[in-house]
């Protein structure tokens, strides 16, 4: 498997989506709308747990 964005265009993109959708972004959920969004994030991240701890870290 190959990504197709670079890993800040996953934290970027993680972040912009948790701004608009208000809040956590449920996994399911994201796999649903965005399945390009999840399989990069899980290409640079173990989990999409710890995608998100990467975004929250960027944004303090």
């Amino acid at each position: 498997m190959e990504a197709s964005m670079s890993v800040e265009e996953v934290v970027q993109q993680i972040s912009d989506l948790a701004k608009k959708e208000g809040g956590a972004l449920r996994k399911k959920q994201v796999k649903k709308s965005n399945p390009e969004l999840m399989k990069n994030a899980l290409y640079y991240f173990p989990n999409w747990d710890a995608a998100l701890d990467q975004c929250k870290e960027n944004q303090a």
